[in-house]
């Protein structure tokens, strides 16, 4: 058997289709080697949730796979390294009737073939979830970084990633220019040589908005700084913008940005079940009473920092909303809007190295500000 040696698994478009049959619907991928997979379905929106160990979506297309009115639309990328998913929203119940895969011996190809039948939504919602496989696509988060001296750990979380690309215009996209931004960041905290950066993706992968919290509590963040760039239809928005936590946003545009950020872990296949519950308790309540003031503190420290280095500020730079991301309780969070992609300015700045250059700036700044406020909190606590 003749074929290059690789771990991934390209779609060949010529033989996959997604389409209607008179049961349900079909789904044939077909894919240049064999790679363990498993199927299953999500509930609230309805969906059906492909994970694979891995295939390159490189030259797949929603519209040329994509050819079916029981299935609206598509979602396929990396999830993290060494996983991808494809995610088919589906505009009616439908469970999974057969599922398996044929490889051909003579050139190792696989034809992975799924049909779905209609059900009605009381037995989709009971038989909806993600299998329970703790050694199937478990992140892996590292180890707390080297820190003999105490220097503060400081989370960069570049917003999007994988099969989440998020604000996209004029073949920019968002989570792009966020992990190009993280890494000149990472790169001036690291020089300051008073801070200690770690980033919750390096690469083009998914992770969930739950993930990256767990990620900075695993490593000891102090801080987490989560960056983002969205674009809103009317374009007018524009100018760096700093979100805490709240329950109630500040602003109908907040309210958005919290909605789509959810709505995007929804649709990239997240099961949320139970979400509320982890963060709904007394402890949580009590621990997030003494970092919210800390957070306060944070955000206001990145507005003047950035404002130092002459980065443009919106014209209401503080802003709070119920963002996932922000919610670990005992880590002061923020979420920063850098820009956003619907305004022309916006959109040429971030493709800026030099205009990048005052946002790395200004968070450096900030966040150096905003250790010297806490060292001297400190010091009144302790007379």
């Amino acid at each position: 058997m003749a074929q290059d040696f690789s771990a991934l698994a390209r779609v060949d478009m010529s033989a996959s289709q997604i389409i209607d049959t008179r049961r349900g619907l079909s789904v044939e991928l077909a894919l240049s080697q064999v790679v363990p997979y498993r199927v299953y379905m999500l509930d609230a929106p309805t969906r059906l949730v492909l994970d694979f160990k891995e295939v390159d979506w490189t030259g797949v297309s929603e519209p040329a796979l994509l050819n079916a009115d029981r299935a609206t639309g598509l979602r396929y990328g990396s999830v993290e390294t060494g996983w991808s998913r494809l995610v088919i929203a589906l505009s009616t119940p439908l469970l999974i009737d057969t599922a398996g895969v044929v490889v051909d011996q003579n050139t190792g190809t696989a034809q992975l073939s799924i049909d779905l039948a209609p059900t009605d939504p009381e037995t989709f919602a009971a038989n909806a979830g993600a299998p329970v496989d703790p050694t199937w696509g478990t992140p892996r988060f590292p180890a707390p970084p080297e820190n003999p001296d105490g220097r503060l750990i400081v989370v960069l979380d570049p917003g999007h990633g994988g099969l989440d690309p998020g604000a996209q215009r004029g073949g920019v996209k968002e989570a792009d220019l966020m992990l190009t931004l993280a890494r000149e960041v990472e790169d001036a905290l690291r020089r300051s040589g008073q801070i200690v950066p770690v980033l919750t993706r390096n690469d083009d992968s998914f992770v969930s908005l739950d993930a990256r919290r767990k990620l900075a509590r695993a490593v000891g963040a102090d801080v987490l700084i989560s960056l983002h760039a969205d674009a809103l239809t009317e374009g007018q928005a524009t100018g760096a913008t700093i979100y805490t936590l709240s329950d109630e946003a500040s602003d109908l545009a907040s309210q958005q940005l919290a909605t789509k950020l959810s709505r995007d872990d929804l649709l990239a296949g997240v099961d949320l079940t139970g979400r509320d519950d982890q963060v709904a308790t007394i402890l949580m309540d009590l621990a997030r009473q003494e970092t919210e003031p800390r957070t306060a503190t944070l955000a206001e420290a990145l507005v003047e920092g950035l404002g130092q280095q002459g980065v443009k500020l919106n014209s209401r730079p503080l802003r709070r909303a119920e963002i996932s991301v922000l919610k670990s309780p005992e880590i002061p969070s923020v979420l920063i809007e850098v820009g956003f992609l619907s305004n022309d300015a916006d959109l040429l700045a971030l493709q800026d190295p030099a205009t990048r250059n005052r946002f790395v700036g200004g968070i450096l700044r900030g966040v150096l500000l905003w250790s010297i406020s806490e060292a001297k909190t400190d010091a009144r606590r302790l007379r």
